[in-house]
Order: C-alpha cells, then sequence, then structure tokens
C-alpha cells in the first residue's frame, strides 16, 4: 500500500501535534468539593506545608472548644501563585501561627479551601487559586 505524496506531510503534522500536545490535567470546580454557605475563620499552627501543582495544601493545628487540638487541611493555588506572592516554606515554617479565612468543604471533614492566609508577621495573603471561589475578591468571612 502507498500514500500518495499529499498524504504524507498531513499525516506527519497530525503526529507531530499529537506527540507534542499538552495533556489536559483533570480539575475540579471550587463547587464541587467546597461550601459557599460555609465561610469560615480559623486560627491555629501550621504543622504542614505542601507545595504541589495543581493545588498545594497547609495543615494547621486548630484547638477546638475543649482544648484539644484538631488537625485541617487547607486548600492553596499553585505553587508558581503562591510564590509570586512571598508564600514560601520559610514564611510558612511549622510552628507559626496563622489566620485561614475561606470555605468548609462540604463533605463536613476538617478541610477547608483558603481564601485569606493571615501571616504570623500580621501580612494578609490571597491564598486561594479557584477563579470561581466566591469571596475570591474579599474576605469570605467579614
Amino acid at each position: 500500500m502507498t500514500l500518495s505524496k499529499n498524504l504524507i506531510p498531513i499525516l506527519f503534522a497530525a503526529s507531530l501535534i499529537f506527540l507534542i500536545a499538552k495533556p489536559a490535567d483533570a480539575h475540579h470546580a471550587f463547587s464541587a468539593e467546597f461550601d459557599a454557605e460555609q465561610p469560615i475563620e480559623l486560627k491555629g499552627v501550621v504543622t504542614k506545608l505542601e507545595l504541589v501543582n495543581p493545588h498545594s495544601w497547609l495543615y494547621l493545628d486548630v484547638k477546638q472548644a475543649d482544648g484539644n487540638p484538631a488537625n485541617w487541611g487547607f486548600e492553596f493555588g499553585a505553587p508558581f501563585s503562591l510564590k509570586q506572592k512571598g508564600i514560601t516554606k520559610a514564611s510558612l515554617p511549622i510552628g507559626s501561627e496563622v489566620t485561614i479565612q475561606g470555605f468548609r468543604a462540604k463533605n463536613g471533614k476538617n478541610f477547608g479551601y483558603a481564601v485569606t492566609t493571615i501571616l504570623s508577621d500580621g501580612r494578609a495573603v490571597k491564598t486561594g487559586g479557584a477563579q470561581d471561589a466566591p469571596g475570591a475578591q474579599e474576605n469570605p468571612a467579614q
């Protein structure tokens, strides 16, 4: 079987596009996991920071009413975006106290979406990355 000379460049171009095209990453909307009707503001002590794509995560021990700590996880934006805003492992060291303003997870577990993080030095940084999150332009817990 022979290919026409006109078809070979088309097949080559299609193969090249297929090979170099970036695969689409699955991405969820804010509303898939978080509840816009449940704004929260929690203060806690940093236990872990994961600067990973597509979303970074900050974990805090938050003191409960009975005095015992409960560990919470908060979704942040992408590491590159956070770095541009001055968020690094050095700005959120383990043991530092921060305040998170955001929204609680729909499943009721100790997870949330962080719109704003107030660092121990008093700086307030927009740490969320979802374009469709309510309060992305303002503080949700106010």
